[in-house]
């Protein structure tokens, strides 16, 4: 499931999830009762205030990825900033509550309902009479219909990234009156609540032309309490001002501005007064911590309570007086007094900001190539799976940051959306015996000779580097000349390259990339690793050849905080007797050239959590088929492993009414994912963000849709909600 301080649907929609893969269920559990959905495992972190305690105007300035590359979310190359933009600015018929579920907005749905099963499925909208464009004219069933026809797929001419659930409808008509639009659907589709959101006017979906280009730079129509006023590329900015026919609430803030900001930049430009709102990462989020407790400079470790003048002193006793050292170290002494004046400075400026703590609407997990190779073996995909401690990956990455450290139980929702349950148990959790007899079972064996591999055979994909950034800087027999490690090669029994496993922990893993046409907008990946392995006692072989697994990881700056997952995974296959050998690749060609290309045996990247799983996990676990090409046409499903009865039980799901039967049959499908062990969830995401203390009704904001026209400054003298806290909700 998926971004970026993601959350956004338009986005989400646009991806998938994982897959799934053939195998016999032992034991089908989470088909229950709606209670196992739980609760989300943390609160959002929004500083809550009501609109009375909030002044009027004022400029918010938020920190982005990108300028977008179009404000068309339904085109392949839309992302996170795409999303934000159309929250502020379009109509959404139904946006996400804390639960991460589906709530009717009012401000342009007074009601939706489903009026007639028989022949065929009807939906009657009754639109909020005060609903108009920015141009003046009534929202109504022309702009539905427009967006129909653009996403129904019947239409090579439109440029579209999806079209899940339009291609169901039949016919949009005008009803009793022009407040009133009946959608009419060829077949039963239960996520009928997914669709038109966002909507975008007729003159956006109207023409081809309109669509696959006119949306792509600016904004001319929109209907949301703010509008896009001006996109400034140069200076990497969007700008948007309240919107003068806004009918709901009036917007607080008098502008927004958007500004794509580096995630290795944003504490600076916090501290510089350029932002008031920015996601942060785990060292980011240290700072401000540490800014807000007075605590410590540069060369002071992290908790201590030494002060940057403090450490700069004991530097200059460590290393003399000015009078016995060189005229080198007398400048080098001089410009250290200059880097921890700048950084006192920071730490001083980061005072009048916090950071607020949930966990996104996205999960990590790790992905098992199934489509060839030695993961083809349902056996040893299972035994990946049963030799991972779940439970400490998760305290790996979310304990250090004061979030709640469980794992995720389900491919297909999270705690707190009504589909989640813990499905896990089809699977079975760490298990070293077990993993062990699965690996047997399969014919691998302790020792045993090792053929030489070819490069070719050994190559994870294009400008690959080895875990310790070089083409070749062999340390070891058991190391080819090219740097690649076999199991078994020396009998030695090491079989991967040994790293420090950084200690840092992992908020931001992931980031949105780009879309290319074909690909999964919406997409996350991992920021990178360094992954060693433990050696295991004796190396596994099978037919002369080792088992050797191909882990591929990016490689661009953030990198380091995934080296902490990687390093545990790695040791606890290597207990198993299973191998790693590690592959970096930059982050441009991580996901374009090696996961949707097929070439890994395992990769970290994420998913979001979806409301609508039934129709938005389908393209993720689909069963890969032949195309006429030859090739294998897999959709989304990067892990290539499926099955023709997880396909008929989302089938069944997006087919029926019954609500009930809806969370029965997605949590049986969810089992059988897991049985087939192609994917393995491992934990929801942090979402870490650094808030200027005065800015209310933002930050963490988890599942929810922000609510933009409340965000604001607090007056001066009044008082904001209690922080959240990172514990369930309700607890």
């Amino acid at each position: 499931m998926s971004h970026d301080g993601v959350g956004p649907r338009a986005v989400m929609r646009s991806v998938a999830f994982l897959t799934a893969g053939a195998l016999a269920v032992p034991l089908l559990s989470g088909c229950g009762s709606a209670d196992e959905a739980g609760k989300p495992l943390a609160r959002q972190d929004i500083a809550p205030a009501g609109r009375a305690q909030i002044a009027e105007g004022g400029t918010l300035r938020w920190a982005v990825d990108t300028v977008p590359e179009t404000f068309n979310t339904f085109q392949s190359d839309a992302d996170a900033t795409t999303t934000r933009v159309a929250q502020a600015v379009l109509p959404s018929m139904y946006r996400l509550d804390a639960t991460g579920r589906p709530q009717r907005d009012s401000d342009y749905l007074e009601s939706a309902k489903v009026v007639d099963t028989e022949p065929k499925q009807v939906v009657l909208y009754k639109l909020n009479q005060q609903a108009v464009w920015s141009d003046g004219r009534e929202i109504g069933a022309a702009d539905f219909a427009a967006q129909w026809r653009a996403l129904a797929g019947k239409d090579s001419a439109y440029w579209t990234a999806r079209n899940a659930g339009y291609e169901r409808i039949e016919k949009i008509e005008r009803g009793a009156n022009d407040l009133e639009v009946r959608v009419t659907f060829k077949r039963t589709y239960a996520d009928w609540r997914s669709l038109f959101s966002p909507l975008y006017p007729k003159d956006v979906m109207g023409t081809p032309d309109a669509f696959n280009d006119g949306a792509r730079r600016k904004l001319k129509v929109t209907a949301g309490p703010f509008v896009v006023k001006k996109v400034d590329r140069k200076k990497k900015q969007v700008q948007l001002t309240r919107n003068v026919r806004w009918w709901g609430r009036p917007a607080k803030l008098t502008e927004i501005v958007l500004t794509a900001v580096p995630r290795d930049e944003r504490a600076s430009a916090l501290a510089a007064g350029k932002i008031d709102l920015a996601e942060i990462d785990p060292a980011a989020a240290q700072r401000v911590d540490g800014a807000a407790n007075g605590a410590a400079g540069p060369l002071a470790g992290p908790g201590s309570g030494r002060t940057a003048a403090k450490a700069l002193r004991s530097w200059a006793l460590a290393h003399g007086s000015d009078e016995d050292t060189a005229e080198d170290e007398v400048e080098a002494r001089a410009e250290l007094r200059k880097a921890v004046a700048k950084w006192e400075e920071q730490q001083k400026a980061l005072r009048d900001f916090e950071v607020r703590r949930s966990l996104e609407p996205a999960y990590t997990q790790l992905a098992l190539n199934g489509a060839d190779g030695l993961l083809a073996d349902e056996r040893v995909r299972r035994a990946v799976a049963r030799a991972l401690d779940r439970k400490e990956l998760a305290k790996v990455v979310l304990k250090p940051l004061g979030l709640p450290a469980e794992p995720v139980g389900s491919h297909l929702a999270l705690a707190g959306q009504d589909a989640y349950a813990d499905n896990s148990g089809a699977l079975g959790g760490q298990d070293t015996a077990e993993a062990q007899a699965l690996l047997a079972d399969a014919g691998w064996v302790p020792g045993g000779p090792v053929k030489k591999q070819d490069k070719a055979e050994k190559a994870a994909g294009s400008e690959g580097k080895k875990a310790g950034g070089k083409e070749s800087d062999s340390d070891d027999d058991s190391a080819d000349g090219d740097g690649t490690y076999v199991v078994g090669g020396d009998d030695k029994g090491r079989n991967a390259r040994r790293s420090d496993g950084g200690g840092r922990p992992l908020a931001q893993d992931g980031k949105q990339f780009k879309q290319v046409r074909g690909g999964a907008p919406g997409a996350y990946a991992p920021k990178g690793t360094a992954a060693p392995a433990a050696a295991p006692a004796k190396a596994l072989a099978k037919d002369g050849k080792a088992l050797s697994l191909r882990f591929v990881l990016p490689s661009g700056p953030g990198s380091e905080p995934l080296a902490a997952v990687a390093a545990r995974i790695t040791r606890m296959l290597a207990k198993v007797g299973i191998g790693t050998d590690i592959t970096k690749v930059s982050d441009e060609s991580y996901f374009k050239d090696h996961i949707a290309s097929g070439q890994y045996d395992l990769a970290l990247y994420s998913w979001p959590g979806s409301a609508f799983p039934a129709t938005d996990a389908r393209p993720i676990y689909v069963k890969p088929v032949p195309a006429a090409d030859g090739s294998l046409s897999v959709e989304q499903n990067y892990t290539r492993v499926g099955t023709d009865q997880v396909d008929q039980l989302f089938e069944q799901a997006v087919s029926t009414l019954d609500e009930g039967e809806k969370r029965s049959l997605i949590r049986k499908a969810d089992s059988r994912i897991w049985a087939a062990a192609g994917s393995i969830p491992l934990y929801q995401r942090p979402q870490l963000t650094a808030v200027r203390k005065s800015v209310v009704n933002a930050g963490a904001f988890g599942f929810q849709t922000p609510v933009y026209e409340d965000m604001g400054f607090l007056k001066k003298g009044a008082k904001k909600g209690a922080k959240a806290s990172a514990s369930p909700s309700g607890k």
